[in-house]
């Protein structure tokens, strides 16, 4: 898969930094579950100076469970809301059974699926901050006879640290994110000591 990268005008895509394009290439060695399409799409040009975004959608028997975006800031001069020159930017949202949407545990619950997603991939990061919508929604009049919908909304930042010495790796960050997905629509975890096979990545006419 090739993540499309985004700079302003002036600089162009040769114009981006080393370490950018280091962290972009550790974003493609990511392995998601093969439930997970995932493939580039165009990045903001405004938030950052240079920018890389994917979108994934979560597919089960050719039906799409959920949905999600994860874009990678990068303001070489840094950025003190960051605390740090990277930034990840994440969304994902999911269908959810409609009478979850009144557990008051519902956005603690889906708040933890992100954390320990990062956790447990190893993701190492600082300064995260975010939020978790529920949404319920109901039809009426001539449409009443179809059943209420909910969906889990989740919208997340956090500032990528590299290990040690080591340079900035943004596979686990991909990962946990792509589990966050797949925890949001209800899938089973992998079993300990099961590898997880690359996802199929780019099947929607992703540029190569």
């Amino acid at each position: 898969m090739v993540v499309r990268q985004e700079t302003h005008p002036d600089t162009g895509a040769a114009g981006s930094p080393p370490d950018f394009r280091a962290a972009v290439s550790t974003m493609q060695a990511a392995r998601l579950r093969p439930e997970v399409l995932c493939e580039e799409m165009p990045a903001p040009q405004r938030i950052a100076p240079h920018a890389a975004a994917l979108s994934a959608d979560v597919t089960v028997d050719d039906t799409d469970l959920g949905t999600g975006r994860l874009i990678l800031l990068h303001d070489p001069a840094g950025n003190d809301a960051w605390d740090g020159t990277f930034r990840c930017v994440a969304y994902a949202r999911a269908e959810i059974e409609v009478d979850l949407i009144t557990d008051p545990m519902l956005a603690d619950v889906g708040w933890s699926w992100l954390t320990d997603a990062l956790t447990g991939h190893g993701a190492s990061y600082a300064a995260v901050s975010g939020t978790v919508t529920r949404v319920a929604t109901e039809s009426f009049g001539g449409m009443s006879d179809e059943d209420g919908t909910a969906q889990i909304e989740i919208r997340a930042s956090w500032t990528p640290v590299a290990v040690g010495d080591a340079p900035l790796d943004l596979a686990p960050h991909v990962e946990a994110w792509g589990e966050l997905l797949c925890t949001a629509v209800g899938l089973p975890p992998v079993p300990e000591g099961v590898a997880v096979m690359p996802s199929r990545r780019g099947q929607r006419g992703s540029t190569r």
